[in-house]
């Protein structure tokens, strides 16, 4: 049998074999790189973008604060607003009482009494005067009962004192006005 020799082609064989080997390995290496690189440099695009957008929001968002505060500041000032309106319609409500009281007095006041000041706080009204007699002073307390403006006469205090040859009697009577409301909620009763 003839011997052939094939160790130099298997030689050769083996090298070409690994040096195809070192050339995959170089190219999926490389090729390895260039995934990693993009991969990289997409994510790093993309976390970027994020932070562009974050931005955006959070001056998106210190705007709406602003907004906002501008907002409860409106809202404030549309509270006190409205407060004064109210006030006013109060006001408005109120202006015919006092015309209401003083005619009231005048129709209630019994001949020979004497008002020497008059004080209102809100619905209370204290009268202060004179009369003829205390029986003066329960006529007046009479007349006030069985007004349709005024109610809830009370005596305070009624002295009798003489001035010369007469006698009269300093009263202070408490009493209370109605209002127009309470006007409206009695003819509801």
């Amino acid at each position: 049998m003839p011997r052939i020799n094939l160790l130099p082609w298997r030689e050769e064989e083996r090298q070409k074999r690994q040096r195809d080997f070192m050339i995959a390995m170089a190219t999926s290496f490389v090729a390895a790189v260039i995934v990693l690189g993009g991969t990289i440099f997409a994510y790093s695009q993309k976390i970027n973008h994020q932070y562009d957008r974050n931005a955006r929001l959070e001056s998106e968002i210190v705007e709406l604060e602003k907004s906002i505060s501008e907002i409860d500041g409106l809202e404030r000032q549309k509270e006190r607003l409205l407060a004064r309106m109210e006030i006013i319609e109060q006001l408005q409500r109120s202006r015919p009482e006092i015309v209401h009281l003083f005619d009231e007095m005048t129709r209630q006041l019994p001949e020979g009494v004497y008002l020497t000041g008059m004080r209102q706080n809100g619905t209370a009204v204290e009268l202060m005067g004179v009369a003829q007699s205390s029986t003066r002073v329960s006529a007046l307390m009479r007349q006030v009962d069985s007004s349709e403006w005024l109610t809830d006469p009370g005596v305070i205090k009624v002295e009798t004192t003489e001035t010369g040859p007469s006698r009269q009697a300093e009263f202070v009577v408490n009493l209370k006005q109605l209002s127009s409301e309470d006007k409206a909620m009695e003819g509801e009763l």
